[in-house]
């Protein structure tokens, strides 16, 4: 209740403008009550992105490493077109520019967020799924580029359903089979 309200209050207020006392309002709580657990605004906002990162992962247990890619490709565009992440963005970028330590919050948490999609692309590289010469740190940020900068510097978001075709361009081949 009180992350969804400080997810909300972000993607409505801006960065700067963001205030527990906001969030309190939203949330219907005290202000008191959010301080007891979080001592300023960034460990809010913090605790609010791991909770939507813990949240909607795509399952990854099963399928061909090209599967999964392109489930974790689809599920990064769904993300950036309609979600509260989604919202926040905007304002996070913003802020991190002027803030240095909302900046290393947003650093840290971007590589941790992609680092399994890293991991996932060296597995497939490994089997020899995905060509050998691919280097996985570099599709990484191709992949997840291309998704957020039509979604931060377009009037259209990236369509999830083009996950496929964008993994194609990315990793240079056509599925077999």
């Amino acid at each position: 209740m009180i992350l969804g309200a400080a997810l909300d209050e972000l993607g409505e207020a801006g960065y700067g403008a963001f205030s527990i006392e906001s969030v309190a309002e939203r949330a219907g709580v005290g202000k008191a009550t959010i301080y007891r657990h979080w001592r300023h605004k960034l460990a809010l906002i913090a605790d609010a992105f791991r909770m939507l990162q813990d949240e909607g992962d795509p399952e990854l247990v099963t399928g061909t490493p090209r599967e999964k890619l392109e489930r974790v490709v689809r599920h990064v565009a769904q993300v950036a077109k309609h979600s509260p992440f989604s919202k926040c963005l905007p304002a996070l970028i913003d802020a991190a520019e002027r803030d240095p330590e909302l900046r290393t919050f947003h650093r840290r948490f971007q590589a941790e967020a992609r680092r399994p999609l890293i991991v996932l692309l060296e597995q497939g590289i490994k089997s020899g799924d995905f060509p050998r010469h691919l280097n996985a740190e570099l599709a990484a940020f191709s992949l997840l580029g291309a998704i957020f900068f039509c979604r931060l510097m377009t009037s259209k978001p990236f369509d999830p359903d083009r996950a496929r075709e964008l993994v194609d361009v990315v990793l240079g081949q056509r599925p077999t089979g």
